[in-house]
């Protein structure tokens, strides 16, 4: 495929004068260009919305997200992967990134890792990747041989494969069940797409995780109820939580907290249930995790 057809390799005409403008100026055109971003995205919310499902339902049977991404890209996929666990308290395993040329490849580019189709292959057998997974792959120009070697390895192992471009008409959408296509057009700096390019995927990325993780109980109204309390701040927010989830008092969240192992999930639906914190797990493992549904049920042994 010819690259400068591309229309994130394309010249930006409003910035053909970048090196010239005042700094506010320079930010300004980056500000406007930026926010043309959302605007592509919201045209993919319904391709998003079926990635979303296809997300919640590997989760629920044990699969797992697997973004997969050079570069830039690579990178974006990895960092919504490594902030699940503290968010959504999941398990390092569910929610994975792999990014080409290895992990050490996030703080120092490895060239021509990118360009390597058998390289994806070796790296998601290497996580053993199956047909209970999801694997999303990010190619911001959507033409990335390492991720089109990822997503057909993927589809061979029977995983629902998802794909993440930034120019309509993409290669890797081919190589997709779900194909999601966010034109962002020309960026501030010709081929830059860590910029308008690197922005949409990020916004894809916050929305397949954070709405899967919704979908799947780790969320109570919009408090991140399955927040991991593992510094001062996530153990205020962990009470905060509580008391405006149940109405209840701080000092009664917070004993509440410490019988619930400072797990606020757990803290709720003891308040709202009037159960005690081995009453609340049952009834949270019961209703796979929802607190919600775990509130509404009867006491066990009912």
């Amino acid at each position: 495929m010819d690259l400068s057809t591309l229309g994130t390799e394309t010249r930006n005409e409003r910035t053909t004068e970048l090196d010239r403008m005042p700094v506010l100026d320079l930010l300004s055109v980056m500000n406007a260009e930026d926010q043309s971003v959302a605007l592509a995205v919201r045209g993919a919310l319904p391709e998003i919305a079926a990635a979303v499902e296809a997300v919640t339902e590997s989760l629920r049977q044990g699969g797992r997200l697997i973004y997969v991404g050079a570069g830039t890209s690579g990178r974006i996929g990895l960092l919504d992967a490594v902030e699940c666990p503290p968010t959504f308290g999941t398990s390092p395993g569910q929610v994975v990134g792999v990014l080409s040329g290895g992990p050490g490849a996030f703080a120092v580019a490895v060239e021509g890792a990118e360009d390597d189709p058998a390289g994806a292959v070796t790296d998601l057998d290497g996580i053993g990747v199956d047909d209970r997974d999801t694997v999303v792959g990010l190619a911001a120009s959507g033409r990335t041989p390492y991720v089109i070697g990822g997503l057909e390895h993927a589809a061979a192992k029977g995983a629902v494969t998802v794909s993440v471009a930034c120019n309509a008409n993409a290669a890797v959408s081919r190589y997709a069940d779900i194909p999601i296509e966010v034109p962002t057009g020309p960026e501030v700096v010709t081929g830059s797409t860590r910029l308008k390019g690197g922005t949409a995927e990020k916004m894809v990325c916050n929305m397949l995780s954070t709405a899967s993780m919704v979908r799947l109980g780790k969320v109570y109204g919009n408090l991140m109820v399955d927040v991991r309390a593992s510094n001062d701040k996530l153990v205020d927010r962990a009470r905060r939580m509580v008391v405006q989830a149940t109405g209840t008092d701080p000092d009664t969240a917070a004993e509440t907290l410490r019988r619930a192992g400072g797990h606020a999930k757990t803290a709720i639906v003891m308040l709202l249930a009037h159960c005690t914190a081995e009453e609340a797990a049952r009834r949270l493992e019961r209703a796979g995790g929802d607190t919600r549904a775990a509130v509404a049920a009867a006491p066990s042994g009912a």
